[in-house]
Order: structure tokens, then C-alpha cells, then sequence
């Protein structure tokens, strides 16, 4: 906004340059993300001293002037990289989406963020953004099912190719297909998923950025690494310190956290950002005021329900551990004690083992389908990250699209289980999986 005095504003377009001005350290100390998650970005001040912000909900926004309008303009078309410098229309920007982006990328120091209308949304804006027919998406699996349909099927429609290596690869075999797409052509794109969705393997974010690095070390641009961090951000996991360039979220789950939104992020570097912010310009994903305000909200006691959460699932998981009708229990936090490639990445990556895990019964659908049928706390339902309890089946839900072959390979079976602890009592959840299991 260089040019313009504070006076020459309305109050809504200072909302965010006069916020970015207010208390972000205290004697020297730099505050904690929980604590900016209270006031970062807002000024009560501009808003007739409301504690928190309006919900604005207007199409449109009054220049104070055209020379006003044309500058928010050359940043709404991209004549000049960053965005509009001020609000524009909502298509493009509104306060209260701006104020929720200045928070976002607070947990994990990105330098820039943007939201959608759904976490699928943020995914097609960053793929739109960056590939051309004929390129090349490399990508780790298993991926969430839509996310995978978006690569192959969509995509793969205008020319795009795709290569994968499973979630766990060590360094060689991420080198061999990277290698590999690399020989083919253009490499548009690294996208993973770290936990792959739904069977919790690790990707080594470190191991991919490398591989990267090493085989495109003479290429005029090296292919961005982009990260979904739906199951474990930005709490027990923060991708931007180990390699990743972008971080996409579904802000449906831990973020929103209360299961009634719809959304999604996507937050990173600033020319990376800029890039995806001129692409959700055009096509109009970005989300609407108030599911923004309702984030803003949901944000405050983030860390608070993701901790509880993260308990919860480490108590249920050491009782399901040892149950004589489970097979096995995908939880992360075992990795912690753990030997092998996979504990390792663990200890490297993560600060906590998530609330989302995948529980391995003994039998197939049948016993899987009777387990989900009888639980009593647990709503029978996709999604994760709420306060509530959920627990669904992958393979014909979630899943059903994906192929059985490919199902198989990524170890997606009909006797997996995919359970999100929510904050209850976790004695209560242990009573309620103890009673489930004597219905198989």
C-alpha cells in the first residue's frame, strides 16, 4: 500500500496491515503460535472495538480512490506479483480470509498462505497451477482416493503423466522414479502425503528433497515439493523445516475441528504462493467469510483439542495393541520405541503420533463391518480430526473407487479399520472399542 496514508484507507483494508503491526513479541520473547492464534491480524479498533472479527459478508469492496483500484488490480491480475493491496471483491480477497491466512502460516513459519473452499479445492488450485499437458506428477501412495482420481483420471485427460513410489521408499527407490520422470520430460510437480491416507505409512520428506535436489541439481527449476499434512499438522508435524516447499491442507479436520466446515489451505513460500493465489483469482475456490470466521474460531483451541486428542489415541491404541481379535495397530506413536525405516522417519519428521490411526482386525469385511456396526461412542463416519469420535472402513468407503489391485498393493484390505479419536473420555472410548470387539 506504499503511496497511501493510514487516513486515505477505509477500515476494513487496514484491518490487516494495522494488525501485522501489533503485539507479536514481549520483551524480546517471541509469542507461541497458540497465543497469536488470539489476535493476529485483527484490529478491534477497525471494527468498532468487536472483540472478534465481523463476519463480513459483501460481494464486493469501496476503493477510497481509482488510483486505489487500478494498484488492486495490478496485484488481482498479476501485473504485479503478491496480490491485491487491498480488498477488492470476494472473489479474490475479504478480511476475514486474509486475517485467517496471516494465522495459518503462524504454526508453521510459512511465509505466505491462502484458503479454499475445500481441502480437494486447494489440491486442484495448486495442481491447475503448476502442471501442463504433457507433464509429469510425481507423487508418494497411497493418496487420498480424490486426490488420486485428480492425478490419473482428470488430469490424465490433458496429457498428464503420473509415476509413484509407496510412502515408506527409502532414498534409492525415490531416486529410481524420480530419475525415471525426470528422463521422461518435464517434472511439474512432487506431491505427497505423509501419513498416506488411510494406512499411516510415513513418507521421508528429507529422503524426497535430496532426491530432488541431486537429480534436478542442473535444471532450470527444480519441481516444487507440495505435502498434504492433513493428519498430522501443524502440531506433530511441520513439513516446510524438512524440504517441502508447499503445505496443502483440509482445514475440515483438525483445524476446523468441530465437523460443520468445509475447507482448505495452502501455505508456503511467497513465489509459490503467488503462483496458486493467480490461479484461485480466476477460478473463484478460495473460501467464503463464514467458514473463514468459523476457522478463526477453531483456531484457538487448536493446540488444546489436538493434544487431548493425541492422549486419548495413545491410551486406545495401547489397549487395541494387545486385543486377541486385532491383527495390528497403524498408530505412530509405537514408532517412537520402535526399530526400522519407518521409526526412523518418525523420529526425524514428527513430534507426536496424531489421533488418526488404522486398526487391522482379524478376518475381513465381515468382522470389520460387524466391529463398526457396534460401537456405541464412535459415530460410523468419514472424516477426522473432530472432537467427536469417528471410525469408517477405507476399502468400500473412502477408497471404493480405487482399484482392487492397487487397494492391495497399498495395503488398503477389507479388515482395516480407520478410527480418528476425538476428546472424549478415554476410558469411555476404551469401553465402547472393548464392547465393539466382543461383536465380532
Amino acid at each position: 500500500m506504499s503511496g497511501e496514508t493510514e487516513d486515505t484507507l477505509t477500515g476494513v483494508e487496514t484491518t490487516r496491515r494495522s494488525a501485522k503491526a501489533k503485539v507479536d513479541a514481549i520483551g524480546g520473547r517471541k509469542l507461541k503460535p497458540a497465543t497469536l492464534m488470539m489476535g493476529h491480524g485483527y484490529d478491534p479498533a477497525l471494527s468498532e472495538g468487536a472483540l472478534k472479527p465481523p463476519v463480513f459478508l459483501t460481494s464486493t469492496f469501496v476503493f477510497p480512490n481509482a488510483a486505489a483500484g487500478k494498484r488492486h488490480f495490478e496485484g488481482v491480475t498479476g501485473k504485479r506479483p503478491g496480490g491485491a493491496e487491498g480488498l477488492v471483491y470476494s472473489r479474490f480477497n475479504g478480511p476475514n480470509q486474509e486475517i485467517l491466512e496471516d494465522r495459518l502460516g503462524i504454526w508453521e513459519g510459512a511465509e505466505d498462505a491462502l484458503t479454499f473452499s475445500s481441502g480437494m479445492s486447494a489440491i486442484a488450485t495448486l495442481f491447475l497451477s503448476l502442471v501442463r499437458p504433457g507433464d509429469t506428477i510425481v507423487h508418494s501412495g497411497p493418496l487420498y482416493a480424490a486426490t488420486e482420481t485428480l492425478i490419473a483420471r482428470v488430469l490424465g485427460q490433458f496429457g498428464v503423466k503420473w509415476l509413484d513410489f509407496p510412502a515408506g521408499a527409502t532414498r534409492a527407490e525415490i531416486d529410481a522414479v524420480l530419475q525415471r520422470a525426470a528422463d521422461g520430460g518435464r517434472v511439474a510437480l512432487i506431491y505427497l502425503e505423509s501419513p498416506a491416507n488411510p494406512t499411516n505409512a510415513l513418507v521421508d520428506v528429507e529422503a524426497v528433497a535430496a532426491s530432488r535436489d541431486a537429480i534436478f541439481a542442473d535444471a532450470a527449476d527444480k519441481p516444487p515439493i507440495a505435502i498434504d499434512n492433513t493428519f498430522l499438522g501443524p502440531l506433530w508435524s511441520q513439513p516446510l523445516r524438512h524440504g517441502a516447499d508447499v503445505v496443502v491442507y483440509s482445514l475440515t479436520k483438525y483445524a476446523g475441528g468441530h465437523s460443520d466446515l468445509v475447507a482448505g489451505g495452502v501455505l508456503g513460500a511467497k513465489p509459490l504462493i503467488n503462483t496458486i493465489r493467480a490461479m484461485r483469482n480466476t477460478i473463484g475456490t478460495i473460501c467464503d467469510p463464514n467458514t473463514a470466521w468459523m476457522l478463526l474460531r477453531s483456531l484457538e483451541t487448536l493446540e488444546l483439542r489436538m493434544s487431548r486428542a493425541g492422549d486419548n489415541a495413545a491410551k486406545v491404541c495401547a489397549f487395541l495393541r494387545d486385543h486377541p481379535k486385532v491383527e495390528r495397530v497403524g498408530y505412530l506413536g509405537f514408532l517412537a520405541e520402535a526399530e526400522g525405516r519407518q521409526a526412523d522417519i518418525y523420529r526425524r519428521h514428527c513430534t507426536g503420533g496424531g489421533s488418526t490411526f488404522s486398526l487391522y482386525l482379524k478376518g475381513g469385511e465381515a468382522e470389520a463391518f460387524r466391529f463398526l456396526d457396534a460401537l456405541r461412542i464412535a459415530k460410523l463416519a468419514v472424516s477426522l480430526g473432530g472432537t467427536e469420535t469417528l471410525a469408517s472402513h477405507p476399502a468400500a468407503m473412502t477408497h471404493l473407487s480405487v482399484a482392487d489391485e492397487r487397494k492391495q498393493a497399498l495395503g488398503i484390505t477389507d479388515n482395516l479399520v480407520r478410527i480418528s479419536i476425538g476428546v472424549e473420555d478415554a476410558d469411555d472410548l476404551i469401553a465402547d472399542m472393548e464392547q465393539a470387539l466382543a461383536a465380532i
